[in-house]
């Protein structure tokens, strides 16, 4: 009788153990944010494919990473880029619709394979703001930093804060952002890491976001292209040891 309430007590205690270790697996679980993974489109592979082709051509001294407000920098910037960036040996990483899992894929699967730039600027994360948290984000941002520095040991990293996007403050996916630019901004080292908060260039006095920069308050124009430009030139040209 005691024995057959000893084996009950230790199949309960045995089960909580079950419960308790699956709780703490689901809490230790890493968010969607840090785990690379490729997009199936046709297209995006072919995009990506690209890039790995063009890195190895080398001549490479200044990479910009990110979503399709970095893609766009070929159409809507396209004439600011050539401005600024063409006679630095600059190459776009950019894709539409990428999220910060997308760019680790990227990275660890030849986006970055044998160059060595000066410098990489990074603006990533929009395009998880309507499904992740700040924290979430700000940790996917964390993880493609942390790629490029384990995979570019020399180069310089500048990370801007997420664009504003949306028509005013009161926008969800703004406020979104804006909460993991508080957590991003930290990862800053002053060394090797820099981060750059350049939003309020964009912004009025209010804090509305004009169609005349971003049309449809989210992707800039010409004139939004050419305010990013000059608002991060003095630091690209200082953290890529330019006179």
């Amino acid at each position: 009788m005691r024995a057959s309430r000893f084996v009950k007590l230790w199949v309960a205690l045995f089960a909580a153990l079950l419960v308790s270790t699956a709780a703490l697996a689901k809490d230790q679980k890493q968010p969607a944010t840090v785990v690379p993974v490729p997009r199936n489109d046709a297209w995006w592979q072919k995009r990506h494919e690209s890039f790995n082709q063009r890195v190895k051509q080398g001549h490479v001294d200044l990479i910009f990473i990110g979503d399709s407000i970095t893609h766009l920098w070929e159409m809507s910037g396209k004439d600011v880029w050539q401005q600024y960036y063409a006679k630095r040996n600059a190459v776009n990483l950019g894709i539409g619709g990428d999220r910060t899992e997308h760019v680790l894929w990227r990275l660890d699967h030849g986006n970055i394979d044998g160059i060595s730039p000066k410098l990489a600027v990074l603006m990533i994360g929009t395009n998880n703001a309507g499904s992740n948290t700040p924290k979430e984000i700000a940790e996917g941002v964390k993880a493609i930093v942390e790629q490029l520095r384990a995979k570019l040991p020399d180069t310089k990293v500048l990370v801007l804060a997420i664009f504003p996007r949306g028509a005013n403050p009161q926008n969800r996916e703004r406020q979104v952002n804006e909460k993991a630019n508080a957590i991003i901004a930290k990862l800053a080292d002053g060394k090797m890491i820099y981060y750059l908060d350049i939003g309020s260039k964009f912004l009025a006095p209010d804090g509305t976001l004009s169609r005349d920069i971003m049309p449809d308050l989210l992707h800039p124009n010409k004139k939004g292209y050419l305010i990013w430009a000059k608002a991060i030139e003095p630091t690209v040209a200082k953290l890529m040891g330019e006179k």
